[in-house]
């Protein structure tokens, strides 16, 4: 029997159920709408890409003491959810859990340290909002080691495994976010 996929609102009570910090839950809203724009720009799956960027660190508050079961714990969570295998398996691939193997690990992958990497740039512009940012600014800042220096650039530049060179990767991330820029407070 063939279960249906969990809807995307059944996906976000269940973070609010489990995720009390409010930043954590913007991140997973950044996330969510960075992997549904790539997930359209690439022709896949736009609903399963987003609920799998909704739900990649659901359990981040339970494991942040215990890093080696992060997403681990996740998948556990959500075994019964309605989550297809390729969506659980990207959210172990994101925590490298498992190699990046299809689109949509490598996507989760490159795209989890970029929307912090972009909520940084907004914070550290004069208007602290994402709606001035532009490619440029971002590329600029990402040539600043010291500049949110925990954003793995690596693994941003891993999108490379798409096809897509940072040039093509940050717009896809950068307008998601804009999109979402209220929820974000930005």
């Amino acid at each position: 029997m063939i279960k249906k996929m969990l809807s995307r609102a059944d996906a976000l009570k269940r973070v609010q159920a489990e995720v009390q910090t409010k930043n954590l839950v913007k991140h997973m809203l950044a996330v969510e709408a960075c992997m549904r724009s790539l997930a359209k720009k690439l022709g896949e799956d736009e609903e399963l890409w987003g609920l799998t960027g909704l739900l990649h660190d659901l359990d981040y508050e339970q494991t942040k003491d215990n890093p080696e079961q992060h997403a681990l714990t996740t998948c556990q969570m959500l075994a019964d959810a309605g989550i297809p295998q390729d969506g659980l398996d990207a959210i172990l691939a994101h925590n490298q859990h498992k190699p990046c193997d299809t689109k949509i690990e490598q996507a989760l992958f490159a795209i989890d340290p970029m929307s912090g990497f972009l909520v940084a740039c907004a914070l550290m512009h004069p208007d602290k909002k994402m709606a001035p940012l532009d490619v440029t600014f971002v590329l600029n800042r990402m040539k600043e080691k010291r500049f949110a220096a925990g954003a793995n650039r690596e693994q941003m530049a891993s999108c490379s495994q798409l096809g897509l060179s940072m040039e093509e990767f940050i717009p896809v991330c950068l307008t998601a976010m804009q999109g979402i820029s209220e929820e974000l407070g930005l």
